[in-house]
């Protein structure tokens, strides 16, 4: 239980990290943007759909009442930060992410260039999983999922010229 506690700490810390990677703002500049803040906003969208549909699973998957309020932490934060993104897109002229409404909820065939995205296979085994098993591949998964948003986040902020994407 205390390296289930520690592992939930450290994921908490990653999703708040990344909570303020998007502004509040949808009306970035439209004149204000480069090809490396259009790949952080298409790239970043589905990967934060991904984390949103984790943590639906920990609704009804999950055992410990820290992994079910932090998976809702992450659904919280991660969905203004859609639609910001969505925004940024549409007001810059460029086409959102094919998939990107959710309506499928495929997004392990989006993995394979994007750092901490599950495959179909992991998301299909955290969807079978239960109890302590779930809160477990959980808490592994996100914090590897967060750790490759905090990568790209940092190339975005070498790379990116849009203030509000930076």
């Amino acid at each position: 239980m205390k390296r289930l506690l520690s592992a939930t700490t450290i994921a908490v810390v990653a999703a708040l990290t990344l909570a303020g990677c998007g502004s509040t703002s949808t009306s970035s500049s439209a004149g204000t943007f480069n090809d490396a803040d259009v790949t952080f906003a298409r790239s970043m969208i589905p990967h934060h759909q991904q984390a949103v549909q984790m943590a639906q699973m920990a609704k009804t998957h999950a055992s410990t009442t820290e992994v079910k309020q932090l998976a809702d932490t992450i659904e919280a934060a991660q969905g203004p930060e859609i639609a910001t993104m969505t925004g940024w897109l549409k007001a810059w002229g460029k086409p959102l992410p094919s998939g990107s409404d959710m309506s499928g909820h495929d997004m392990g065939s989006m993995s394979g260039d994007m750092p901490g995205m599950m495959s179909d296979g992991e998301m299909k085994k955290l969807d079978v999983a239960t109890g302590a098993e779930f809160d477990q591949m959980f808490l592994t998964m996100m914090i590897k999922h967060h750790t490759g948003a905090i990568e790209m986040a940092k190339t975005e902020q070498s790379d990116g010229k849009n203030p509000d994407a930076v």
